[in-house]
C-alpha cells in the first residue's frame, strides 16, 4: 500500500504506519466509513460488500478495530449481516496495544421497524450490542432485544436521536465512534453536526443504474472538507477526509 498524501519520499506503508495514520485522535471522535464505485454507486446487486476489495477491507478493519464502538442503522445491519465483530488474533493484539476494550461494541440505530427480535447483530455477538431506538418502537420488540443481551436506549420520541445517542454511548465510556452505513444514517449525522470524519474507498469498478449515493436525507448547508490522507493499492483509492466546521 501506498501513501499519496500528504506527499512522503517513501510511500510505502507498513502495517505500523497505515495504523497510525487511522488511529483516531484522543477524544470524542465520530468516523464514517464508506465504499462506492468510480460513478458513486454505493452498492452492487444490493450490497456494498460487492463493492469492497482486500485494500477496502484493510482499512475498514482498522476503523473498527481503533473504536470503542460500531453504530450502523438497522437495515444496513440486515442487508449486510452483520454478526458484531468476532475479532482473531491480530484484531485482539492491536486492540490490546491501544489500551482499547477487547471486543467493540455495536450500536444499531431504528425507530423499531426495521430490526427484528432476532437480528443476528443482536443474537450473535460477542459482547452486548446497543439497539439505539424510539419511545415508539413496540415494548414487545424492546423486550425481546434486551432479553437477548442487548442494552436498549431510549434517544427520542418516534425518531432517533442521534445526538442523545451519541451522548449515551459517550456516558458509557464509548466516545470513538466508528459508523459502517447506511446512506440514510449519514445524512441523519451530518444533519446533526455529528461526523468529524469521512473515510471514503473509491473502488475501481463502474456501476451506473439507480443506485443511491453514501449520504441520503433531508439537505444541508454544504460541509467544507479537509483531505487528511490518500492512500493507494491494486487501483484503488482510499481517502479520509476531515469535517471542518
Amino acid at each position: 500500500m501506498r501513501q499519496i498524501w500528504p506527499p512522503r519520499e517513501d510511500g510505502e506503508l507498513d502495517d505500523e504506519r497505515l495504523e497510525r495514520l487511522y488511529t483516531y485522535p484522543a477524544k470524542r471522535w465520530l468516523c464514517v466509513n464508506f465504499v462506492s464505485s468510480a460513478d458513486g454507486a454505493v452498492s452492487l446487486h444490493g450490497r456494498a460488500k460487492e463493492l469492497s476489495n482486500e485494500p477496502d477491507q484493510r482499512v475498514l478493519r482498522l476503523g473498527s478495530d481503533l473504536a470503542d464502538v460500531l453504530l450502523v442503522g438497522a437495515t444496513t445491519a440486515m442487508v449486510e449481516e452483520f454478526r458484531g465483530v468476532h475479532p482473531d488474533e491480530e484484531t485482539a493484539a492491536r486492540r490490546e496495544r491501544h489500551g482499547l476494550a477487547p471486543i467493540p461494541p455495536t450500536a444499531v440505530v431504528t425507530t423499531g421497524r426495521s430490526l427484528p427480535e432476532d437480528a443476528p447483530v443482536v443474537t450473535e455477538a460477542v459482547v452486548p450490542s446497543f439497539v439505539i431506538t424510539t419511545a415508539s418502537a413496540p415494548v414487545r420488540k424492546r423486550e425481546a432485544w434486551a432479553a437477548a443481551g442487548a442494552t436498549v436506549v431510549i434517544a427520542g420520541e418516534r425518531e432517533v436521536d442521534l445526538r442523545m445517542a451519541v451522548d449515551a454511548l459517550t456516558a458509557h465510556g464509548l466516545e470513538r465512534v466508528d459508523s459502517e452505513g447506511g446512506a440514510h444514517l449519514f445524512g441523519a449525522l451530518l444533519a446533526a453536526d455529528l461526523v468529524d470524519e469521512l473515510r471514503l474507498t473509491v473502488s475501481p469498478t463502474l456501476v451506473s443504474g439507480v443506485v443511491g449515493r453514501i449520504a441520503t436525507g433531508v439537505e444541508i448547508e454544504p460541509a467544507r472538507l479537509e483531505l487528511l490522507s490518500v492512500v493507494a493499492e491494486s487501483d484503488t483509492l482510499m481517502m479520509r477526509y476531515g469535517v471542518l466546521r
